[in-house]
């Protein structure tokens, strides 16, 4: 079996400053918007985005994944913890960030961007859909280096089974691994594939919500549960409630997406 190495979550100081690898995850995931994203930009250059609104996008995005992603895990998954420790609310560098609520904190955020600039909403979210899955492998890299978001017990023949010794001595699925695979990987291989030729307003977004939607679902399977809905059951995880909304709307925007491709 293997064993969680119990990384240093601080990769580097500078003086009093301390420099988490957590925090270096969430610039590399940045940095890799800016970078596709000006690939993106000079393969459809009659999409009007160019460098200089890529790091409006980048800007409006940042404030859209702090303030949503820590809200999210505040309200979704530890209200109580919060409620009774509101100055931890403020520590996001000690991690705990909710996708799902990063994601609506990133429609919001995108939304206000597209009243800015004259854009539908749909052209700016199937501009960027394709620019956040390695940003979200990033940040599973992030979640395994912090030993954080561990999984279920696992058999332990399974060749890559990982106790976390900050848990219990018990074999464990890397969750954070797989999900670096399914959700970061393979989704970003999807929808660089799909967007590559030109496509009817909303179908790229869509593509993002159920490719992303599906494989957190299966994902959950194999990733310590948090309580369901509410607090009620284990058997479907807060996880996998989140995502099937976003399954459905995908679902609904793929398939009313007509009209010229673009």
């Amino acid at each position: 079996m293997l064993v969680h190495p119990q990384f240093d979550p601080i990769a580097f100081s500078l003086g009093p400053v301390s420099v988490r690898w957590y925090g270096l995850m969430y610039l590399t995931g940045f940095m890799l918007f800016l970078w596709l994203g000006r690939l993106r930009a000079r393969r459809f250059p009659l999409r009007g985005f160019t460098a200089a609104s890529l790091d409006d996008l980048l800007f409006y995005g940042v404030l859209g994944v702090i303030l949503g992603g820590r809200l999210g895990q505040v309200l979704f998954y530890e209200p109580g913890y919060y409620f009774s420790h509101p100055l931890e609310i403020l520590a996001v560098w000690k991690g705990g960030m909710s996708f799902h609520g990063g994601f609506l904190g990133v429609l919001t955020a995108m939304a206000l961007y597209a009243r800015k600039t004259g854009k539908t909403f749909f052209e700016v979210t199937d501009f960027i859909a394709p620019l956040v899955p390695l940003g979200l492998a990033a940040g599973r890299i992030g979640n395994f280096i912090n030993g954080e978001l561990w999984g279920r017990v696992a058999d332990a023949s399974l060749p890559w089974a990982m106790v976390f010794p900050q848990v219990d001595g018990q074999p464990r699925h890397p969750s954070q691994l797989y999900e670096f695979a399914g959700e970061g990987l393979t989704l970003f291989l999807i929808l660089w594939w799909f967007s590559s030729r030109p496509r009817p307003r909303g179908a790229i977004s869509g593509m993002f919500l159920i490719g992303y939607g599906a494989l957190r679902f299966v994902a959950e399977y194999f990733r310590e549960p948090d309580a369901g809905i509410f607090g009620l059951s284990y058997t479907v995880s807060m996880g996998q409630w989140l995502s099937l909304p976003m399954v459905l709307a995908g679902l609904f925007l793929l398939f009313r997406a007509k009209g010229p491709a673009q």
